[in-house]
């Protein structure tokens, strides 16, 4: 039943509404907000566009670094999703890396309608530090979030195991990090109808 409420859930209405490019211009807050969090080129827009069946919710950019907004989505008047900016991008200029983070760092730390963060780790490359300075900060603001690691397509299955194994290891040593991974692909869909389940049993 779970699963059939998820399925509808994400195969329903799904409608761009709000981009906050300033931490002073967000959308007011009324329904649970999850929120997608990486490094840039880690996939965030395809997996949004992935989970809701859809080619253009989210904008998909071939240049890392290019969104540099927060952008939400009206999930059938039930749910927010968040597409969060890419940080650690390294062509964007200091000024820019600077802001983007301090964007993405205040939205994280004090917005109240926000149930969970997905914070989304290439499974190719796992957890980097960059990736360990956003867990830190969940940490310290009581933020829980879930790891899901992206372009599982890419990896053979031994491959894709021992991945979730590491990323089980670094989750362990972090206060506010769910112990349940989740290893998908945008391309070929592995992953996404579980990833579906665990975001709707939020509402």
């Amino acid at each position: 039943m779970r699963d059939e409420f998820a399925r509808k859930l994400f195969a329903g209405p799904c409608e761009f509404f709000w981009g906050a490019s300033k931490i002073d211009n967000l959308p007011p807050q009324s329904l649970p907000e999850i929120a997608f969090v990486g490094r840039s080129n880690v996939g965030k827009s395809s997996l949004v566009n992935a989970l809701t069946g859809r080619k253009t919710v989210a904008r998909v950019s071939q240049t890392p670094g290019r969104t540099r907004e927060i952008n939400f989505f009206n999930l059938g008047k039930k749910l927010i999703l968040v597409d969060l900016p890419g940080y650690g991008y390294a062509k964007a200029s200091k000024q820019l890396a600077a802001e983007w983070q301090h964007l993405i760092f205040a939205y994280l730390s004090g917005r109240a309608s926000l149930k969970r963060v997905m914070l989304l780790i290439d499974s190719r490359r796992g957890v980097m530090d960059n990736d360990r300075a956003v867990m830190e900060l969940l940490d310290s603001s009581a933020v829980s979030y879930g790891l899901i690691l992206t372009k599982g397509d890419e990896l053979e299955p031994s491959d894709g195991e021992a991945a979730l194994t590491k990323a089980a290891t670094e989750a362990a040593r972090h206060t506010a990090a769910l112990q349940e991974i989740h290893l998908t692909s945008s391309q070929n869909g592995q992953g996404l109808a579980q990833l579906r389940t665990s975001i709707a049993r939020l509402i």
